[in-house]
């Protein structure tokens, strides 16, 4: 069975994560696998990491530079809490490189702590009272002050919004943050799991995709534009590199999707 971009398949939403997890995770989420036919899905790079909930285990998820392509059983109910920018690596207790394009079991980086966790999950049919208990949990476990590295989090902001045009990123990333180079790549290294060229790359697409569906009708050259590409084709190749798919054929594939509400 062919693979698909995973927000083509199935039923996704989010929302805010408890006030209790705020300074850790920016918000939850559940992607639900059609009950049937479930095809492998495509994970594109977000520049994010989060801890999800599968078949009843804990899993770190991302960081990824390149789509993953995944197998996840029909009628699942994924649930993600998608950690806040410079949160992941200390909240974990290990360097985002580490664990780079993988899909890790909590087991693997807390052991016996990670599998007490689970086991107070409770097993609620309803997913709205399964992410209660799921933030219940977290809330216990997480640390008594949240491990926000401010000066990364600066970062990931000032590559979301872009930088001034003409600039070199680094040398303008280390100038805003008063840090030198090599101390910016090996901080991005530990906070995001690769450097600030390819965040830069992945956040560009990411602004992409938001003009897009917040301007119909808008030409994808000028979005492309107005996102920082040098032109349309850059664009087209970036997509490519990065979801497996052209932007016209992403945006006709999630025309197609739904949402659920869990709140």
């Amino acid at each position: 069975m062919k693979a698909a971009p995973a927000s083509t398949i199935g039923y996704f939403s989010e929302r805010a994560a408890a006030p209790a997890l705020a300074d850790s995770f920016a918000c939850v989420w559940v992607h639900q696998m059609p009950a049937a036919g479930a095809p492998p899905v495509i994970v594109a790079p977000d520049g994010t990491i989060d801890l999800q909930w599968i078949d009843g285990a804990f899993r770190i998820a991302g960081p990824d530079k390149e789509p993953q392509t995944e197998i996840i059983p029909a009628g699942s109910a994924v649930i993600g809490f998608r950690f806040c920018p410079g949160v992941a690596a200390a909240w974990l207790r290990t360097s985002a490189s580490e664990i780079l394009g993988q899909r890790v079991p909590l087991d693997d980086l807390w052991g016996a702590k990670a599998r007490r966790l689970a086991k107070s999950v409770r097993d609620e049919e309803n997913i709205a009272d399964r992410i209660i208990s799921l933030e219940s949990v977290l809330a216990r476990c997480g640390p008594e002050h949240p491990p926000t590295d401010k000066v990364m989090a600066a970062a990931f902001t000032l590559i979301e919004q872009g930088p001034p045009e003409g600039a070199p990123l680094v040398p303008w990333l280390a100038r805003a943050l008063a840090m030198s180079e090599r101390t910016l790549r090996r901080r991005f290294d530990e906070s995001f799991g690769y450097g600030p060229k390819t965040l830069d790359r992945i956040l560009r697409y990411q602004r992409f995709r938001k003009l897009q569906q917040h301007n119909a009708g808008t030409s994808t050259a000028a979005l492309a534009a107005e996102a920082g590409y040098s032109d349309q084709a850059h664009l087209v190749r970036e997509s490519r590199r990065l979801t497996g798919a052209t932007p016209l054929a992403l945006e006709r594939s999630l025309s197609h999707s739904s949402q659920i509400d869990f709140a």
